[in-house]
């Protein structure tokens, strides 16, 4: 059975209670509970984590190689200021879906730029939580997996 990794960067173990305005009353584990379902509709598992610490992203996207099939990434504030995770990714070679709650585009400048995006297949922003199982839908179509 395929399989993805979803992987979500700092902070985004606050959602829920963190500038709801912003990202919603959605929390981490009822998205963890919505990619697990639209996996399981599809036959493809998923291997959810969260982390606040960068090593332990690049070690976790580093492991992925061989094992997933795709990875959907949240990568929060790295998104815009890490380069060693933008090279994990480019170099294990699993197709990467970039997700962000928020539309990017329309913030401070600064969140306009990302370095996943330099690595990723595509980015889904803007549509609150559900924008991880639009990329969970997206990926699957990108790797052409059957329905």
């Amino acid at each position: 059975m395929p399989s993805f990794l979803i992987l979500n960067g700092p902070n985004l173990n606050l959602l829920g209670t963190r500038q709801p305005e912003v990202y919603g009353a959605t929390t981490l584990a009822d998205i963890e509970a919505m990619c697990r379902a639209r996996g399981a509709d599809l036959g493809i598992g998923i291997d959810f984590h969260q982390s606040n610490h960068e090593g332990q992203l690049i070690d976790w996207v580093h492991a992925a190689r061989g094992r997933h099939s795709g990875i959907v990434l949240n990568a929060g504030a790295y998104t815009h200021t890490s380069v060693a995770l933008m090279d994990a990714l480019s170099s294990v070679e699993v197709p990467v879906a970039e997700v962000h709650l928020s539309n990017i585009h329309r913030r401070e400048p600064f969140r306009h730029h990302s370095y996943i995006s330099k690595v990723a297949v595509g980015m889904i922003c803007g549509f609150g939580a559900y924008g991880y199982v639009l990329a969970i839908e997206a990926l699957r179509d990108n790797l052409n997996l059957p329905d």
